[in-house]
């Protein structure tokens, strides 16, 4: 076995949550308990009754408590959990009114501002008084196309406290990426930025944000946060006002939290759109709030004193992740732009600063690091820095090297793997377990995860799909506009009856870790971030000289690069100028994130025999694997223009 690159020392497991829990579980279980993997294993096999102690660690804030932990255990999808109880998840995320510093708020603008525990609460009160006053009750639609900034927070504790539903989008999503998600859920209020920073430049929001609200005629407000001094654009969009003159200016007021069942819906999160439109997750209040904090404290050892981050967007479950921390009562550092402004070690100067304890990130990220040659570890005080996160893609051993050599020593690195289909995470941290170069430390507290072959049946020390052969509370309650279940179903359960397949491929190693091999669907994730094909397709299909194309991901120095293959019109090269438009009109409407780095003139795209077109098999001939029944595919013979293409070796 593979000798560990880091190991806790026994005051740091002692001082752990787990460490803690483990003795609570034994004492009320009469057992001895001394791992997590004995901890692991009572939780998969005794999933009640894990999830039924988590309520009572967590203190979940609950006006009624449950009658049953879930109705049917064997039954996925579809067992209900927490039947019978009523609460409000901001009540719980507000449960702390002090002092304390509850946001740090850090930009590319160099402004810096924080908020304490108690004015957090007196700001979420204003807002949501005024909410209320416009008309918004439980269930309806509030969503953000905002920077990651503390009005995003407000904003969604501020909804969901009068029982509405939040969803949110990154404001570099362009028209059509905002359309394809609010459009479908027709949000009742709009919170937007009047714009952003990204590497020193400054964008508007508003003139896109006219353009969205013509096309949601659902949208009865939209409240304009002043970020980057542009409201005079206010004007273009039908009722929008300022987030300054929306607010309430009573103080003093008290949030009238509505009690509604556990299974009410929190979020809605997105697909990545890979066949269409992006499918609309809907998520439960409880389901959410227990799992996050079983991931935060239990998996990520947050504690009150702690100062976490995660470099995301508001368009990214970390955000939903990294927002719940709230709840532990923790100091969340929040930051919007590009994570190299206005160096590329902007970040961890910023760790420095703020004394972050829990740094999260993405492989990418880390990769972009090392590239650009920074050495946080010896340019910046990193002394109160205890974990490193990372997801996104998975995290190389190389990478692994890179933060134990370059970041610090003696910090727990824990990579995690999840979605936001659940919200969280598989498999994830273990604060009192060794970290193996390469491996992710652990599957997740009573997430009953295997590695299974083609025929369903769990190996070990092999790959193979990750699944999840139990239920758990996270789960989408449904999907939007799916009233029969069948999108819900075909995401999941049409490979494996009664089981999650997630669409990554896995290995759970005899250290009880996992390695994951990236995505076994054709999603894409450069730098880390989920995104879908379907949304380049859509621009390709305005431009006149192309005719067909097929867009992959290529493992590129421990990260994924975006390669588009376009056939185009007969005797009509590939031009540069074509190569600007087909870049300009994907930033615009998709988001720049799904910019290719490379295109490439192809003669023709594989499709299967019911005309669907085949992007595992393009990406899998790039990358020089087999290419698995070809007999279902119309067209073959085109798989050979894939083969040994120069490009793509530099």
């Amino acid at each position: 076995m593979e000798q560990a690159i880091w190991t806790p020392s026994e005051v740091r497991k002692q001082n752990s949550n787990i460490f803690q829990f483990i003795q609570l579980i034994n004492a009320k279980y009469n057992r001895n308990f001394q791992s997590y993997d004995d901890l692991y294993q009572w939780s998969i096999k005794n999933i009640s009754e894990f999830w039924s102690f988590m309520w009572d660690y967590a203190e979940i804030k609950a006006s009624k408590g449950y009658d049953s932990v879930v109705d049917d255990i064997s039954k996925m999808p579809g067992a209900h959990w927490f039947n019978g109880a009523e609460l409000n998840f901001a009540e719980n995320l507000l449960r702390y009114r002090d002092d304390e510093i509850a946001l740090i708020f850090r930009g590319e603008s160099e402004k810096r501002s924080q908020m304490t525990y108690s004015e957090l609460y007196d700001n979420v009160a204003r807002l949501a008084k005024s909410l209320r006053d416009m008309g918004v009750k439980a269930g309806d639609r509030v969503t953000g196309f905002v920077p990651n900034m503390p009005e995003a927070i407000i904003g969604m504790l501020a909804a969901v406290s009068a029982g509405a539903i939040w969803s949110s989008c990154s404001p570099d999503f362009g028209i059509k990426g905002v359309l394809d998600r609010f459009g479908q859920i027709k949000p009742k209020v709009l919170i937007v930025g009047d714009g952003y920073y990204f590497k020193g430049k400054k964008f508007d929001s508003l003139e896109r944000t006219a353009n969205i609200v013509k096309d949601i005629p659902s949208i009865e407000k939209v409240i304009v946060v002043n970020y980057t001094g542009n409201l005079s654009g206010i004007d273009q969009i039908p009722n929008a006002i300022s987030y300054d003159d929306f607010i309430s200016k009573e103080s003093g007021i008290t949030i009238k939290f509505e009690q509604l069942p556990a299974e009410h819906p929190l979020y809605i999160m997105y697909s990545s759109g890979t066949t269409g439109l992006p499918k609309c997750m809907v998520q439960s209040a409880a389901g959410i709030l227990i799992n996050h904090i079983k991931e935060l404290k239990l998996h990520a050892d947050l504690k009150r004193n702690d100062t976490i981050f995660y470099f995301t967007t508001c368009g990214w479950m970390m955000w939903n992740w990294l927002t719940t921390s709230l709840a532990v009562g923790a100091t969340l550092v929040l930051y919007d732009g590009n994570p190299f402004h206005p160096h590329p070690g902007a970040l961890w100067e910023m760790a420095q600063d703020e004394k972050i304890s829990i740094f999260g990130t993405s492989a990418g990220y880390l990769s972009a690091l090392e590239g650009a040659g920074v050495r946080p570890g010896k340019e910046y005080d990193l002394l109160p820095l205890r974990s490193v996160l990372s997801t996104g893609s998975p995290l190389s051993p190389e990478q692994f090297d890179f933060v134990y050599r370059d970041i610090k020593q003696d910090v727990q690195l824990a990579s995690i793997s999840g979605g936001s289909d659940l919200n969280g995470c598989f498999a994830g941290g273990n604060p009192i377990g060794p970290v193996y170069r390469g491996e992710l430390q652990c599957r997740n507290l009573a997430m009953k995860v295997e590695a299974f072959d083609e025929k369903g049946l769990p190996v070990h020390n092999q790959k193979g799909e990750l699944v999840c052969t139990a239920p758990f509370p996270s789960m989408p309650i449904y999907f939007w506009d799916d009233p029969d279940g069948k999108k819900y179903h075909a995401a999941y359960f049409d490979v494996f009856p009664n089981v999650w397949r997630h669409g990554d491929f896995i290995e759970i190693t005899d250290t009880g870790g996992v390695i994951i091999y990236g995505r076994s669907d054709a999603t894409l994730n450069p730098g880390g971030v989920r995104i879908g094909t379907a949304e380049i397709y859509r621009q390709m299909e305005t431009i006149e000289e192309i005719v067909d194309s097929v867009v992959v991901g290529q493992d590129w120095k421990g990260d994924v690069r975006v390669i588009l293959f376009v056939v185009m019109k007969e005797n009509t090269p590939l031009t540069d100028a074509i190569k600007n438009e087909i870049v300009s009109l994907i930033r615009k409407n998709a988001s720049p994130r799904h910019v290719p780095a490379k295109i490439i003139a192809v003669k023709g795209v594989p499709y299967t025999l019911n005309m669907k077109k085949v992007e595992l098999a393009v990406r899998n001939i790039i990358q020089k694997k087999p290419v698995l029944n070809k007999d279902a595919l119309a067209n073959p013979n085109v798989l050979d223009y894939y083969k040994d293409i120069p490009e793509l070796q530099i």
